[in-house]
C-alpha cells in the first residue's frame, strides 16, 4: 500500500490514532472516547496536533464515533457485508481541509431471530480476515471479547450474521455492584484453577440457570473458604463459560474460533473453548482494527500523498 493516511479506532472510552505511510505506522496518538467529549472535532484536532506535516492527510475512523454519541452519525449496513461494501458505505466529510471518512456499523438478525448491531467490531473482523489469506475463503466463527462480546459468522470474507452477549458488562456489574464481588477491589481475575472450575460449572450438562451458578461465587467463599481472588476468577469463569457454552449450542464452530481482542480477555475465551474441545486462534485487537482500516482505505481509494 503506497500513500499516507490516519487510521482511528474511536470507541466510547478511548481514541486510538495511527499515522500510516506505505503500510507502516510512523506515529501514534490517543485521546478521549466519544462519551468523554462534547466536541469530537476539537478532540480529534488536539490528538493530531503534533502531526504538523500532515495537515491534509486523509483520515478513516471506525467505532462509536459514528454513533449518535459521536462526531457524524453513520448508518447501519444490513449483513452480509465485506470490505468493499463497508468501504462504499463510508460517510465522508471535510474537516479543516482534511478528508475524513467514518465507517458504518453493521446490523443483522442474530442466531435467535432478534435484531443485533455492532460498531467498530466489523472493522476488526474484516481486518483479521485481511491478516490471513485463509480467512477470506470458507466459513469461520469469530469471537470478539469485550464489554458487549460479539460472535460473528464470516463466510467467504463476508460478515453474514453476528450475536451480542453482555458478558463483560455483566461481570463488571457483579464485581463492582453486588455481594458476589465483595472485597475484590483492585484484584484481577486469573485464568487458573478457580477460573477452570467456573467454566466447568457453566458447561454442566444439566445446564443450570446462570443465576444459580453465579451465586456459587458467594457460597463457595462461605462454605469452602475460597479466597476473594479465587472467587473473582471463578465468577469470570462462569460468565465466560456460559457465554461460550451458549454460543456453541447455537452455532457449532466450523473450525478453530478466531478470537480477536486484548490478549488478557482472549486467554479466558481460549481456555473456555478448549474445555469444549474447540481450538482458538488469537488475533490482537489493535492490529486487527488497523488492518481493517487499512483495507477500507485501499478499497475506497483514500490514500494521500
Amino acid at each position: 500500500m503506497t500513500g499516507t493516511f490516519i487510521a482511528g479506532d474511536w470507541g466510547t472510552t478511548r481514541l486510538r490514532l495511527a499515522l500510516c505511510r506505505n503500510g507502516e505506522v510512523i506515529a501514534r496518538s490517543e485521546g478521549p472516547g466519544v462519551a468523554q467529549t462534547s466536541d469530537p472535532a476539537s478532540a480529534f484536532a488536539t490528538a493530531i496536533a503534533e502531526w504538523t506535516h500532515h495537515r491534509t492527510t486523509p483520515a478513516v475512523l471506525c467505532g462509536m464515533v459514528g454513533s449518535t454519541l459521536g462526531w457524524v452519525e453513520t448508518p447501519y449496513l444490513d449483513c452480509p457485508v465485506d470490505v468493499d461494501r463497508l468501504a462504499a458505505g463510508l460517510v465522508r466529510f471535510d474537516h479543516d481541509g482534511r478528508s475524513v471518512a467514518i465507517a458504518p456499523g453493521l446490523a443483522c438478525e442474530n442466531m435467535l431471530g432478534a435484531p443485533d448491531v455492532m460498531r467498530g467490531e466489523e472493522t476488526q473482523i474484516l481486518g483479521a480476515v485481511a491478516l490471513s489469506r485463509d480467512r477470506d475463503v470458507g466459513r469461520h466463527l469469530f469471537c470478539l471479547p469485550g464489554t458487549h462480546n460479539k460472535w460473528a459468522l464470516v463466510e467467504d470474507g463476508r460478515v453474514v450474521r453476528f450475536h451480542t452477549t453482555v458478558t463483560g458488562e455483566l461481570f463488571a456489574t457483579l464485581r463492582d455492584h453486588s455481594v458476589l464481588g465483595r472485597d475484590t477491589a483492585g484484584l484481577t481475575p486469573a485464568v487458573d484453577d478457580a477460573f477452570a472450575l467456573g467454566v466447568d460449572r457453566a458447561f454442566d450438562p444439566r445446564r443450570p440457570a446462570l443465576g444459580h451458578l453465579l451465586f456459587e461465587a458467594r457460597s463457595r467463599r462461605l462454605r469452602e473458604r475460597m479466597t476473594a481472588g479465587d472467587a473473582l476468577s471463578f465468577l469470570s469463569g462462569v460468565t465466560i463459560g456460559a457465554d461460550v457454552a451458549g454460543m456453541l449450542d447455537l452455532l457449532p464452530a466450523p473450525g478453530p474460533v478466531i478470537v480477536v481482542g486484548a490478549p488478557a480477555l482472549g486467554k479466558g475465551y481460549a481456555a473456555a473453548l478448549a474445555h469444549a474441545g474447540v481450538d482458538a486462534v488469537s488475533v490482537d485487537g489493535d492490529a486487527a482494527a488497523l488492518a481493517g482500516l487499512g483495507a477500507l482505505v485501499a478499497a475506497a481509494g483514500l490514500l494521500g500523498e
